[in-house]
């Protein structure tokens, strides 16, 4: 996991870093700290928040063992599926 203020950059479309790592792999879903939620880069409710909240996963595997749930927005099969496994 890794925040967004941790790599020294406030503006995500001048991000160099940033990019540098999801062309690496090294990210490849984002996520909200206080929500618990990880969802695509490119989510629309994933756009619209606090640097300070943000934070990155290498994948989907990293972010369910800290305890994320997935976006209901970008990835609704995987919400679905989640939502059904917290119901029983």
């Amino acid at each position: 996991m890794i925040r967004h203020l941790d790599l020294g950059i406030t503006d995500f479309a001048r991000n160099r870093k940033l990019v540098a790592l999801i062309h690496a792999g090294q990210i490849s879903l984002g996520g909200h700290r206080p929500g618990k939620i990880y969802g695509r880069l490119d989510c629309r409710a994933g756009k619209r928040m606090k640097l300070t909240n943000r934070i990155f996963f290498r994948d989907e595997t990293e972010a369910k063992q800290q305890g994320y749930r997935p976006c209901a927005v970008c990835l609704p099969k995987q919400y679905r599926a989640w939502k059904g496994a917290c119901a029983t």
